[in-house]
């Protein structure tokens, strides 16, 4: 594979080869680019179908882009859990806690949430972890094969990740470690002693913390979504950056572009093409699907869970992800920096973004990796630059602060069950592969797989996907 640039900004694509891409018909179109659309779309080129792959926003954003980068494969208990609930009281009254429901967003959400408790229940949360598991194990291995055919593995590793804890007793880690174990994670609980040995540069502060063994992260998920794109397109893949209208299927599958953005992409007059047929369509539009989806009359419970992400550049970086048991967030070293990322948030897609809750996170990330508290940091700090953050200026017109540099939030895709949505539906040819909430990258690629075994209706595909079909929502 021939050598290319790739960039740490957000890249977008150029027009004239999107305006090819829309010239004749697809034989598939795949809706959302993603790290689950790009992933699908170069699966399915590389078996030899020709893909046409759209979206609005250009590719790798959203979530694919602020990711916190971890392949969490660890991650084998679904979100719906019941010791949940008594912690939700402290959570909610901190504002800036690792978990937030705007006022105004509360009764719009409620439904979501009455839909998620009834998932705690122990039958359904143990068939829910065992889905959740059957991606998951396969998760490394699939992104592994993918890479090295795409001609670009060296961006993930497999060096692990760490669990701290600071408050904690040890009693209660090796309860934590043991849950994991017992479901085939593998763990080994670290003193303080032997963290300062072997992963030298963590705070003093941290007493014990638990080493997931087998885990991985990429070292960028901006440079991995371009390497997919590149790869793709090489492949003979075509893209075209333009929003979807709406979904038909009364005379065959059709994709509608939106019609006053149209002749603008394609550089034409407005009498240019603003229908796609299709054989085959797969919608991989996260939060996005849930208009998509309605439009044909199904009914996807898909909420935004808000995260957010602070890079930062320290002089050192930690040799792995780390996250804290008592802080919900998590530190990635990338090329790009060191990210902190986390925080739960529901507000919905379009009230403002809340940028202290990003900015939090270095409060957290300085006291877990102490070299993040820099001399320019104290600078800053001393002469109120620091101060003018925090207090709120540099507000818009909506009484939220404009995105402060170095700081990003985006839409995670989340199902009361914690599954995706891996399936066919009643319509030939069209295809969901979506709601992957916080394991999106983790999942993309042997969650892919289980959709193109579904797709050529492979012996036992059916089976396999049956916890991630549609219907379970009916």
């Amino acid at each position: 594979m021939q050598a290319v640039n790739l960039s740490t900004e957000p890249f977008e694509t150029n027009k004239p080869a999107a305006a090819r891409a829309i010239s004749s018909q697809r034989q598939m179109v795949v809706i959302g680019a993603g790290v689950i659309g790009l992933v699908t779309a170069c699966c399915l080129q590389q078996q030899g179908h020709q893909v046409l792959l759209l979206d609005g926003n250009g590719v790798g954003q959203g979530c694919s882009f602020g990711n916190a980068g971890h392949l969490a494969t660890e991650q084998v208990f679904p979100l719906a859990d019941p010791a949940l609930l008594p912690k939700l009281p402290g959570f909610l009254l901190d504002p800036l806690g690792p978990l937030a429901i705007r006022p105004r967003y509360f009764l719009k959400a409620l439904p979501f949430f009455v839909r998620f408790i009834n998932q705690m229940r122990a039958k359904k949360r143990s068939a829910n972890m065992q889905a959740l598991k059957q991606l998951l194990q396969s998760a490394i291995p699939a992104w592994q094969q993918l890479l090295a055919e795409a001609g670009c593995a060296h961006l993930i590793k497999t060096e692990g990740s760490l669990l701290v804890f600071e408050q904690t007793e040890l009693a209660q880690v090796e309860l934590v470690a043991q849950s994991y174990a017992g479901q085939g994670v593998a763990v080994e609980v670290l003193t303080s002693a032997q963290l300062q040995n072997r992963f030298p540069g963590l705070a003093g502060s941290i007493r014990y913390a638990i080493w997931f063994k087998d885990v991985g992260q990429t070292i960028s998920p901006n440079l991995l979504n371009q390497a997919l794109f590149q790869w793709f397109i090489s492949m003979g893949g075509q893209f075209l950056q333009q929003k979807v209208a709406k979904i038909s299927s009364r005379s065959g599958l059709a994709v509608h572009l939106e019609p006053n953005q149209i002749a603008a992409a394609l550089q034409q007059s407005e009498a240019a093409p603003q229908i796609i047929a299709t054989e085959q369509l797969v919608v991989c539009a996260g939060v996005h699907s849930k208009s998509l989806l309605a439009q044909l009359g199904y009914k996807l419970p898909i909420e935004a869970e808000r995260g957010y992400h602070l890079m930062t550049s320290p002089t050192v970086q930690p040799q792995l992800p780390i996250a804290s048991f008592e802080r919900k967030m998590i530190m990635t070293p990338m090329l790009e920096g060191l990210r902190l990322a986390g925080t739960v948030e529901f507000a919905g897609t379009e009230l403002a973004d809340n940028w202290q809750r990003a900015e939090r996170l270095r409060l957290h990330g300085e006291a877990l990796w102490p070299a993040l508290f820099s001399e320019q940091h104290i600078k800053n700090t001393r002469s109120g630059k620091a101060v003018a953050t925090a207090t709120g200026a540099d507000t818009s017109s909506d009484g939220m602060k404009a995105r402060p540099a170095n700081c990003w939030s985006g839409m995670r895709p989340t199902l009361p069950d914690s599954l995706p949505v891996i399936s066919g539906c009643d319509i030939p040819g069209l295809w969901f592969h979506l709601g992957h909430q916080h394991l999106g990258l983790t999942m993309a690629a042997s969650s892919t797989r289980l959709l193109l075994k579904l797709m050529a209706k492979e012996p036992g595909s059916a089976q396999l996907a049956a916890p991630f079909s549609l219907k379970r929502f009916n």
